[in-house]
């Protein structure tokens, strides 16, 4: 099962607006850019070629694995506003 298999089994009610704010000069900095590794939906990619990071923030599961290995702490995260964001099932 690919990734966006699984990624199509949650719920989402995607927002308007990123609810991750990266300072994109400090990524710039980043040697490892270790949050495109890390993120379990491969939110963040790094293109060599515009020499930016793209944050496909749809995908998002709001684990903050992110946050917390970005090496700059150059990542401004909060949870989607209202009932924006991803919808865990239980069992």
């Amino acid at each position: 099962m690919t990734l966006d298999d699984k990624l199509f089994t949650l719920k989402y009610r995607p927002d308007d607006v990123s609810h991750l704010r990266p300072d994109l000069e400090k990524c710039k900095e980043c040697v490892s850019k270790v949050c495109t590794t890390i993120c379990p939906a491969k939110v963040y990619e790094w293109s060599e070629a515009e020499d930016k990071l793209i944050i496909n923030f749809e995908n998002c599961l709001e684990c903050g694995a992110c946050r917390i290995v970005c090496e700059k702490k150059c990542l401004e995260w909060e949870y989607p506003k209202g009932t924006k964001g991803v919808t865990f099932k239980n069992g």
